[in-house]
């Protein structure tokens, strides 16, 4: 197991590696698997960056995430302007259907809602939006609402997981509900959580996915 101050130390290098953040002013503190971030940014990529840079570290279990996004002073960018800029930037991006994603922007924070059939869809439409200027949170309530009708069969959703060479399935337990797909268990780590719920997402047919697995990195290391 890794001790506190060595998972500093590696979440803190991580952050430092990446190109966006070499000169970010980042504060890391690490206890029992939990850490947090603190500092200031210039862009809202910039926090994204450093958060997906912490969640790949092998022992994160999970993140308190408490950097700003602050601009210059001379930086000004109206809510119009910025709000102009996302629906451009998602009819530009060909996973995204058109007409589909409402925007709302208040104070650089831009919102997005409607309905789309897959969670990919959903996930780029954030994209597009993260590394406008100006930008400086995005609130992702898109729902997904399947355009397909055939039940979710727990097997084809578990035989996904197993195809998958990055996540350890051995202590995987996949449940249906309806057009709802929970994933218990425990994995080894950050990464192989995600990755599971986003496999579990391409499911015809689904409308939500319960991530409730467990992050162990002790696990990882005696199966």
């Amino acid at each position: 197991m890794k001790t506190n101050a060595e998972l500093q130390t590696d979440v803190q290098n991580a952050i430092k590696w990446e190109p966006l953040l070499n000169a970010a002013e980042i504060g890391v503190t690490a206890k029992d698997g939990v850490i947090s971030l603190t500092g200031v940014v210039d862009s809202y990529a910039k926090k994204v960056e450093a958060e997906n840079a912490a969640k790949k570290v092998i022992g994160v279990k999970a993140l308190v995430e408490k950097i700003d996004v602050k601009f210059p002073s001379s930086f000004v960018k109206t809510s119009l302007e910025i709000a102009n800029e996302v629906l451009a930037a998602l009819k530009s991006n060909w996973s995204v259907p058109e007409d589909k994603v409402t925007v709302k922007v208040e104070d650089g924070w831009v919102t997005l809602d409607g309905e789309l059939p897959w969670n990919y869809q959903k996930e780029a439409a954030k994209s597009a939006t993260t590394f406008l200027a100006g930008v400086k949170g995005v609130t992702n309530n898109i729902k997904i609402k399947s355009e397909s009708h055939d039940a979710i069969e727990k097997k084809e959703v578990e035989k996904a997981i197993g195809r998958s060479w990055s996540v350890d399935d051995s202590d995987i337990a996949v449940s249906v509900s309806g057009t709802t797909v929970t994933l218990k268990g425990t994995v080894g780590s950050w990464y192989q959580k995600e990755e599971a719920a986003r496999i579990a997402w391409n499911t015809p047919g689904i409308w939500h996915v319960k991530n409730e697995l467990e992050v162990d990195y002790y696990y990882s290391l005696v199966n």
